[in-house]
């Protein structure tokens, strides 16, 4: 090759390097210059020269991201158009294979990059994936590549995703776009896709997968996985994702919903936002911007709450004529007709009303629009829950009807809710919503599933709490004892039959009389006299049969009460009385029509039958302990009983009560007398060591009545029932977190609870006690030492679990960091500004010695040492003078090697913060005692090292989040990955100088290589 042919390549390469040259000259005359070359070969190798220095180059500089733009644009240049390819497919076999030989650079840099990638150089690992995406990526839509060559890159992507540096992995993923094969069940490139979804480590790696993952059945379900993945940024890729290639028929109702709600409740705005302006639009456009059909591929009846925030969200980005636009479904009276009525259009008019009334002033004008006055409004719901058909036992076993009755109890239930958007300030509306209401209570036709809400809002109505305990205890009375008449009703065939009787009595005397008469005039006395006394008996009949018919005319002036006690009556009632209760103000106390409802109505419904009557009674009983404390002496027994004997669901109300009586009313509730409240001591380790439970420290609460409430939520944790076992753990870390009791036994129970392989399925649970240690630990020093004096017990019942046990399962290190984390000094809210004053690690670093000192040669020694050194200690210095001095000890009694190295490394830094000039001391020599008087007078040589604690701190808390976000910046940088989060924009000037700084030029390394050849 010439001089100029070589100066001509070198120079494209360095042209390359700057971004504002235009590449498409730079290719066109290189490729005018290649074409005229007769020998390539050397065009080949000198070019693959020039390329290795800029693959040699791992960090994203500007210069080597251009040149390697420009080798893939050159390299794909040489494809033919598309129109050429078909032209192509029509020649014979022979011009096939002569054609595939016209492109021998392509070949060449597919070759030479298939025999990079397997490089030592995690560079060149990385730029040869890089350009193989490149390459692939620039051909054309219908470009087609050997299938030998299709294999040999498809293997090496393969082996490439699963490289040890995140951005090889990014880079071998999105080189495998184009070889999926979505059709293919068993397609290596999707498995491969659907395997890093599921395991890889790096979150840019997982976003590269989902940006280029092609859909299909087998597909989807991971990608709908990763909208549950712990990083932002791919949740937010995922939505994205899902909005842009998934329609939204191709979703099940429960995926649907399931992506709905978890996407508005994300604790990320980000992601919320995602959900709002890309997924809801993007399904809307799919349903032409129906929002009615929307509701309707959701399922409104079973997801109401997800389809009220839908509804918002889509509300908030519409102008204020768009939200009017579905207002011709309400007729002149501003509501839909009632054979109109479906659960979708009356959901959309209740979200409507409720966005509008949020809005305050501004909306006010456009409720009037969609809403009509009260007293109206009251009408129309009287009408259409009246309507509601009440089902036989023969109708209920016909699934049509049920459905049926289903979906109007769902509408009336909407109905009601939008009685809260009604102007109730006018007298004349708001008396005819309240007489609707109570009307509706009183009738026994009104469903069971539509007492409760109905009585929310009556109540709300009514402001005063004397008024509405009057009001619910006259709607309970008329339903349980409705005034009914002493006399049968009035029989309408019997009636019938008296006057039938009464006519035929009639025409039998106008018989007898003409008889009589014709007799006479015949002179036949003897005949006239039998007529006579006939026509007697009849008029007897007759006056008879005319009192019979006056008395049974009568109206009846006497009533009687007949008291119903079938389950539907007592649950209705009971059902009412539960919301009065609970509407009710905390500090009303019970009067006597409340006391008057204990008697009558719920203490009897305790013993029924029926087990939801008897659920209802306890909530009641619960409910109404809480305004009484007389009242919670007195059932506390009761609910204790219930507790521990009756059925699950029942059991857990009456747990709940008694939570809510500790939590309001103490443990002093306890005692038989109205004591003083006294401050309960800390537990000292002896105690806690001891087999009592925290209930002896009440100091005059009676200990057995305490400690059997204690062992029986102790026992409750244990259940084989999850629920009765979640109750029971919120309730203890409720009460331990308000200071009711301060138990390390029982918070050790609620640790190992957690850990526990059999409560991995029992969401709840976790999720409660994870927030809960949290809370608890941070927010006091004395919630700390509960925690220390939870570490041993802890670790030991660990350690000594038998190999059957789930805990054997438990991983020791990962209890011990949380302990630790727990009792840092620095996470607490108000953290101590004494530096000198002990803290709770300085106790647990003597606890730990204590331990490893009674048993050297014991397995825990190592976890004990390798736990010391991330311990936050204080400066005080007789603590530090104790450990000190354990420390030596142990140095000379422990054996294991990998113990030793950690209690010296500890022994040395303890040694190395009192005093700089005894570091190069032997650390098995006892310390001076003047190195302690010499660091006391001079403070300046003891504080030359930052405190080890807060050191240990800054790395544990945030020292392993910014490594990780360093690796994210520099190890995968999402090449073709969606932007995730918007950065500021600084000034030009700024730019300009921090990039003629840091940039990489390559023209200095191709010159010396050049002057040394």
């Amino acid at each position: 090759m010439t001089a100029d042919s070589e100066i001509e390549l070198k120079e494209a390469f360095q042209r390359a390097q700057r971004g504002h040259n235009n590449k498409a000259k730079l290719v066109a005359s290189l490729k005018s210059r290649y074409n005229k070359l007769e020998d390539k070969t050397l065009f080949h190798e000198e070019f693959v020269h020039y390329l290795k220095y800029a693959m040699i180059v791992y960090k994203r500089e500007p210069a080597v991201e251009n040149v390697i733009e420009f080798v893939a644009k050159f390299a794909t240049s040489f494809q033919p158009p598309p129109n050429a390819e078909n032209e192509q497919q029509e020649e014979e076999e022979e011009e096939e294979e002569e054609d595939e030989d016209d492109h021998p650079f392509l070949s060449f840099i597919f070759n030479f990059l298939l025999e990079s990638h397997k490089a030592s150089s995690h560079a060149v690992r990385f730029r040869a994936c890089q350009l193989i995406n490149k390459l692939l990526g620039g051909m054309a839509e219908n470009a087609q590549i050997d299938d030998d060559l299709f294999d040999r890159i498809h293997q090496a992507m393969l082996v490439r995703v699963t490289d040890k540096f995140p951005n090889v992995r990014i880079q071998a993923a999105l080189a495998m776009t184009r070889l999926q094969q979505p059709k293919d069940p068993d397609c290596p490139t999707i498995n491969a896709y659907m395997l890093i979804l599921e395991n890889d480590s790096n979150a840019e790696v997982r976003r590269a997968v989902l940006s280029c993952i092609a859909m299909s059945p087998r597909t989807l379900p991971k990608v709908l996985k990763r909208t549950r993945d712990i990083k932002e940024n791919v949740r937010k890729l995922a939505y994205q994702v899902l909005s842009e290639k998934v329609h939204i028929k191709a979703l099940t109702i429960a995926q649907r919903v399931g992506l709905l709600q978890q996407g508005l409740h994300d604790t990320s705005e980000s992601v919320r936002d995602i959900v709002c302006s890309r997924l809801l639009p993007a399904w809307l456009l799919r349903l032409d911007g129906n929002v009615i059909e929307l509701l309707h591929r959701l399922d409104v009846e079973n997801c109401a709450e997800t389809a009220m925030e839908i509804l918002k969200a889509i509300f908030k980005t519409m102008p204020a004529e768009e939200l009017l636009q579905n207002r011709a479904q309400l007729d002149d009276r501003k509501v839909i007709p009632e054979d109109s009525l479906t659960c979708e259009n009356m959901l959309y008019w209740r979200s409507l009303c409720e966005f509008l009334k949020g809005k305050g002033d501004d909306g006010e004008e456009m409720l009037e629009q969609v809403l009509p006055d009260a007293a109206t409004y009251g009408d129309y719901l009287f009408g259409y829950l009246k309507a509601v058909p009440v089902l036989t036992e023969e109708q209920r076993a016909d699934f049509n009807q049920l459905e049926l009755v289903m979906t109007k109890e769902f509408i009336s239930q909407q109905l009601i809710h939008l009685i809260g958007c009604l102007d109730t300030n006018e007298e004349g509306g708001r008396k005819r919503v309240l007489v609707v209401l109570q009307e509706m209570l009183a009738l026994t036709q009104t469903p069971s599933s539509l007492v409760s809400l109905l009585t929310e809002k009556l109540l709300a109505l009514i402001p005063d709490d004397q008024r509405r305990i009057q009001t619910v205890a006259e709607i309970i009375s008329d339903v349980r004892e409705p005034i009914m008449e002493a006399s049968q009703p009035v029989d309408e065939n019997r009636s019938r039959r008296q006057q039938v009787q009464l006519a035929e009595v009639k025409v039998r005397l106008m018989e007898a009389k003409q008889d009589l008469e014709d007799c006479i005039a015949a002179q036949d006395f003897s005949r006239a006299a039998e007529l006579k006394d006939a026509i007697a008996d009849l008029e007897d009949q007759r006056n008879q049969v005319l009192q019979e018919i006056s008395e049974s005319s009568q109206p009846v002036d006497r009533e009687a009460l007949a008291e119903k006690n079938d389950p539907e009556t007592l649950l209705r009632c009971l059902t009412m009385c539960a919301e009065l209760l609970k509407q009710m103000n905390i500090k009303t106390r019970t009067g006597p029509t409340i006391s008057a409802l204990m008697s009558s109505l719920v203490l009897p419904s305790i013993a029924n039958a029926h087990p939801a009557v008897r659920n209802m009674a306890v909530v009641c009983l619960g409910t109404c302990t809480l305004h009484s404390k007389e009242l919670a002496k007195t059932h506390m027994v009761l609910l204790l009983q219930i507790a521990q004997l009756d059925e699950v669901k029942i059991r857990i109300s009456a747990l709940r009560a008694i939570i809510d009586l500790l939590l309001l009313f103490g443990f002093q509730l306890l005692s038989e007398t109205a004591s003083t409240q006294t401050v309960q001591p800390p537990l000292s380790p002896d105690r806690q060591e001891g087999e009592a439970t925290p209930a002896e420290d009440k100091g005059s609460i009676p200990e057995d009545t305490a400690q059997s409430i204690l062992v029986m939520l102790s026992e409750f944790l244990d259940s084989e029932m999850s629920d009765l076992r979640t109750e029971t753990a919120e309730g203890l870390a409720k009460l331990m977190y308000t200071g009711r009791i301060s138990s390390a036994k029982m918070l050790s129970r609620l640790v190992l609870l957690w850990y526990n392989p059999v409560t991995e399925d029992d969401v709840r649970l976790r999720h409660c006690l994870g927030v809960f240690f949290q809370l608890y630990a941070r927010e006091s020093r004395a919630h700390q030492e509960v925690v220390e004096e939870t570490f041993l017990p802890t670790i030991r019942t660990l350690l000594n679990a038998p190999a059957t046990s789930p805990l054997a399962e438990v991983d020791i290190n990962n209890v011990v960091e949380l302990l630790v984390e727990l009792t840092r000094p620095s996470g607490l809210i108000k953290p101590s500004a004494n530096t000198e004053e002990v803290c709770v690690h300085d106790y647990l670093a003597v606890r730990m010695c204590g331990e490893m000192l009674k048993d050297p040669t014991a397995p825990e020694v190592r976890l004990y040492a390798k736990t010391l050194s991330n311990l936050e200690l204080s400066r005080e210095e007789t603590v530090r003078d104790d450990l000190t001095t354990l420390l030596q000890q142990l140095v000379l009694v422990v054996k294991d090697r990998v113990c030793l190295r950690a209690l010296e490394k500890m022994l040395r830094q303890l040694v190395d913060s009192k005093e700089q000039a005894v570091v190069n001391a032997s650390a098995l020599q006892p310390l001076d005692v003047n190195a302690d008087e010499a660091a006391t007078e001079d403070p300046s040589k003891s504080t030359k090292r930052p405190k080890r604690g807060q050191r240990k701190a800054s790395t544990a808390k945030g020292g392993r989040r910014p490594s990780r976000k360093a690796e994210s910046s520099e190890e995968s940088d999402g090449e073709n990955v969606p932007e995730s989060v918007p950065v500021v924009r600084s000034s030009r000037r700024a730019k300009i100088a921090a990039l003629e700084k840091t940039k990489l030029d390559l023209n200095p390394l191709i010159n010396q290589e050049a002057n040394v050849s």
